[in-house]
């Protein structure tokens, strides 16, 4: 579903159109590019590697009561050993019913949100390696260097790692609460996104997912259409790498992995923004094969005059889309 009142948006500020031309009926015919013959066996194989790690999760509490949350400090290891911290929010009073992990994009990460509607749930607020909590040296935190670490190499390209860190973030959550198996969702947003579609698309332990204007969506055009924020860097790095560039990029492609997903998804995608092309977004929505929601934002990665409306219909929806999941 789309918002009743059209906001305006002023795109003054770019050097080109963060719509690209597309019409609505065109983001809904986007395609993904041609599968590598090998894609499912190595995200698999990568899977089940990650199955066999101990998270080890630890936490801390920070405080009693934050706008009726307890709040910790959240510690586990993901794959190669890898700390990844992040925040676990719990309902102050009621039963636990079902939990949720959730991914950052990348200009956030620095502190959880506490305006879901899930007083019935724990929330673990995980920062992707290299970033925010989980920052390491030898690893930039600005997201024009992140997106590029290792990725001249397929099996060590940095994506692949934040995709681990989703699958050992749900085994934390189990191992803390194993008697919400079967009760857990994913939400995520641009960089958490995009990270997402390649975490759900061979995670059984998830029952529902929710991607918002969710990056590395199309890899082909994600390379041609002018970007502002990582994608930029991405394609400044293809310009001098093409030929080992595509063959790491297509083993990352948000919206082929997005054919693997088997469960209910809710997806909200842009029709203008400049950081995260929209025909990328809606390559992913479209590319879901199982039962899927979608929610149109008039505008992603900037602000504009309808924001908070369609904020507050996009919570409205995920809390009926996400009820199920308690029982």
């Amino acid at each position: 579903m789309t918002s009743n009142h059209e906001g305006v948006i002023d795109a003054t500020n770019y050097n080109f159109d963060p719509t690209f031309g597309y019409t609505l009926n065109q983001l809904l015919a986007v395609k993904t590019p041609k599968e590598p013959k090998d894609f499912e066996d190595f995200w698999i194989n990568r899977y089940q590697k990650a199955l066999a790690v101990d998270a080890k999760p630890s936490t801390r509490l920070v405080t009693e009561d934050k706008l009726g949350w307890r709040v910790f400090e959240i510690a586990y290891s993901s794959t190669d050993n890898f700390p990844i911290r992040g925040w676990l929010l719990l309902p102050k009073s009621g039963v636990i019913k079902r939990g949720f992990v959730i991914g950052h994009g990348y200009g956030g990460g620095d502190e959880p949100d506490y305006h879901f509607p899930f007083k019935d749930a724990a929330l673990l607020f995980l920062c992707f390696r290299g970033l925010a909590l989980s920052a390491q040296p030898g690893i930039s935190a600005e997201p024009c260097w992140h997106v590029l670490h290792d990725i001249n190499q397929k099996e060590r390209y940095i994506l692949g790692g934040c995709v681990e860190d989703i699958w050992l973030a749900v085994s934390a959550m189990l191992s803390l609460f194993p008697g919400l198996a079967g009760h857990l969702g994913y939400m995520g947003i641009s960089f958490g996104g995009g990270i997402g579609a390649l975490a759900l698309a061979w995670e059984s332990r998830i029952s529902k997912g929710h991607l918002n204007v969710p990056t590395f969506g199309h890899y082909l055009l994600r390379l041609q259409l002018a970007s502002n924020g990582s994608a930029k860097s991405v394609q400044q790095y293809y310009l001098t790498h093409k030929k080992q560039a595509l063959k790491v990029l297509r083993y990352y492609d948000a919206a082929l992995a997005a054919k693997h997903i088997d469960m209910p998804m809710h997806c909200a995608c842009a029709k203008f923004d400049p950081c995260v092309a929209p025909p990328g977004q809606f390559a992913i929505y479209n590319a879901i094969a199982s039962e899927k929601q979608l929610f149109i934002l008039d505008a992603g990665h900037h602000d504009y005059l309808n924001q908070a409306q369609q904020d507050n219909e996009l919570m409205i929806q995920l809390d009926v889309f996400f009820r199920s999941i308690s029982e």
